[in-house]
């Protein structure tokens, strides 16, 4: 029986068991006329459309270095620094007063000012009734005060303390100031009763009653009085109906006697 043919014989083998010559394969690179154009047509279009799909993204990444760029130079630089602080209404206060209380350090970035905590410490001081703050680009800060209006004096052991239409004292000087109502209350000030009661019949007065005014006297809430020349005394009594007091207070004041009570309007007696 004659053997069958041999297992595991590769082919290309010779019979002797010789193996023949390898195939080596080599990568040919197509020319540009191997690419039907259709092909090439197909290829520009789907080129086209990732550049259309990826230019918002790109814009965007364009846009985003740029205002980081622009903030971290405006917030934190001195590019925009604070060079100059204007003042402007200062009249009691000086313009160094105010610096010094907004206390914003030379080239300290402008944008990051807090303008209502600068504000606020203006107004701590004590001529100041308001004042407000703005940004004037590139380098300054523009300070606006409005300063309190003294309304009235309150004698103080030989001075006299200015107070505003609030009762705040925002001045003390040695002499009395020109033209300013005096108003005695043992301690002024804003929460003070007795100032605010005082300084609510003094708005009341009638120009023929502050022309001829002395001074207010507040020895209580109820025992306020007027002092006018020649020692004439107008009694008040409280601060309630004050605009009826002055009023038939003006119109009495051609009679002669030392003390008109209007402490109740409706009924006035003399003295």
């Amino acid at each position: 029986m004659s053997p069958g043919p041999a297992r595991g014989r590769t082919a290309g083998a010779d019979p002797g068991g010789r193996r023949g010559p390898a195939r080596r394969w080599q990568l040919v690179r197509a020319g540009r006329d191997a690419v039907p154009p259709s092909t090439r047509r197909f290829m520009a279009r789907a080129r086209q459309r990732r550049m259309r799909a990826a230019l918002p993204w790109a814009v965007v990444a364009g846009v985003l270095a740029l205002g980081a760029l622009v903030a971290w130079t405006v917030l934190g630089t001195g590019l925009f620094g604070v060079r100059e602080v204007r003042v402007e209404g200062a009249k009691l206060v000086t313009p160094v007063d105010v610096r010094e209380a907004a206390a914003v350090p030379d080239d300290y970035p402008l944008a990051r000012v807090d303008l209502a905590a600068t504000a606020r410490r203006v107004g701590r001081l004590a001529a100041v009734e308001r004042a407000t703050v703005s940004r004037d680009w590139p380098d300054a800060l523009v300070v606006r005060v409005v300063e309190r209006t003294p309304v009235a004096v309150v004698p103080q052991g030989g001075r006299f303390a200015v107070v505003d239409r609030s009762g705040v004292v925002f001045r003390t000087v040695a002499e009395r100031p020109g033209g300013l109502p005096v108003v005695r209350v043992a301690r002024p000030g804003p929460k003070d009763p007795g100032t605010r009661a005082g300084l609510e019949v003094l708005a009341a007065l009638t120009p023929q009653l502050r022309d001829g005014l002395v001074e207010v006297t507040v020895e209580g809430l109820a025992r306020i009085s007027l002092r006018l020349p020649g020692g004439r005394t107008v009694v008040w009594g409280d601060a309630t109906r004050s605009g009826d007091k002055a009023r038939v207070a003006t119109a009495l004041l051609g009679r002669q006697a030392d003390t008109i009570d209007v402490s109740a309007p409706d009924v006035v007696t003399f003295k």
